[in-house]
């Protein structure tokens, strides 16, 4: 069926009050009515205006509207999987039949034939939200606390923006962009439908020491030249602790020295790993008795970093 933005035509926002919407719909309505309109296009204007408020209106019907989803004005599309069951019949195909007339079949906040008189189950609404959090945070667990501003429906069928707090315990091992469902920490359901659920996507603020990767940590270990040629032990921090590292003799720039499950913990009892990454630093003012040991490894040693370049000019000559 093709889509229509009941909230478009009336020119109003998805969490515009009940009162609100009445409003729009009669400006419009007036706006439009053939008898009053010069416009060539306004008796179908004022029909889709009608439609629109037809459902928008009633409180149980503008939230299995809200439940379809939003998509472009005109675009084919077909509910989710479960609207049937949770709306209509679950039985019917929604094939040939266009927006009004599956609301239609809603009249009176009434199932459609074969399910009985009662009032229709509205599921909550799903709320969304960024939880901003350190990676030590994330290292440990947390819990937090959010203070949201949420649309429910009141005992009138109005939708409000109401304040709600939420106190969250976020599971160590967060990994940032992980998205959790807290399962019914949402919006409240409507004659006995389940409650929505709460979701929340992680962030991890960024850290002074550590590169994040999934579950994996980076950090930079500055060493100097004789660390790097002899080889040494040195204390590296970790989100657990210092631990010391043994640096293999001869280490390059840019080698990664990797600390077996010293990243962010997983599931199952398992964790990522730390990744040290070799920078190799050189002192930034040198002693004379330092420029001279410097000067006498220059005279014996024969390595020449730049060796290739020369390699590289012969084979393209």
């Amino acid at each position: 069926m093709k889509y229509k933005d009941y909230y478009g035509i009336l020119g109003v926002k998805r969490d515009t009050v009940a009162d609100a919407i009445k409003k729009a719909y009669r400006k419009l309505a007036h706006k439009y009515h053939p008898d009053v309109s010069k416009d060539p296009a306004g008796e179908e204007k004022f029909k889709e205006v009608a439609e629109a408020y037809e459902t928008l209106k009633d409180p149980e019907k503008r939230a299995a509207y809200d439940q379809l989803g939003s998509y472009q004005p005109g675009q084919d599309f077909q509910p989710p999987p479960d609207w049937g069951r949770q709306f209509g019949d679950a039985e019917s195909s929604f094939e040939g039949i266009d927006l009004e007339s599956l609301f239609a079949g809603l009249s009176g906040g009434r199932h459609r034939a074969g399910h009985g008189s009662g009032p229709i189950r509205m599921p909550g609404q799903d709320y969304e939200v960024t939880a901003h959090i350190s990676l030590e945070e994330a290292f440990r667990g947390t819990e937090i606390e959010l203070n949201l501003t949420v649309p429910e429906y009141d005992e009138k069928g109005s939708l409000r923006r109401v304040p709600r707090t939420f106190k969250v315990r976020i599971p160590k091992g967060a990994a940032d962009g992980q998205r959790l469902r807290l399962a019914g920490r949402g919006g409240k359901g409507i004659n006995g439908g389940r409650d929505g659920d709460l979701y929340l996507n992680i962030a991890l603020h960024p850290h002074p020491l550590f590169r994040v990767s999934g579950h994996d940590l980076y950090l930079d270990l500055p060493l100097t030249p004789w660390e790097a040629v002899l080889g040494a032990s040195v204390e590296v921090p970790t989100l657990g602790g210092p631990v010391q590292l043994k640096v293999p003799p001869n280490t390059r720039a840019g080698q990664h020295l990797r600390l077996t499950r010293r990243g962010l913990p997983k599931s199952h009892d398992k964790e990522g790993d730390l990744f040290a990454i070799a920078q190799i630093v050189v002192p930034t003012a040198a002693s004379e008795r330092e420029r001279e040991l410097f000067k006498q490894l220059a005279d014996v040693s024969t390595f020449n970093p730049r060796g290739h370049f020369q390699q590289e000019v012969t084979s393209a000559s």
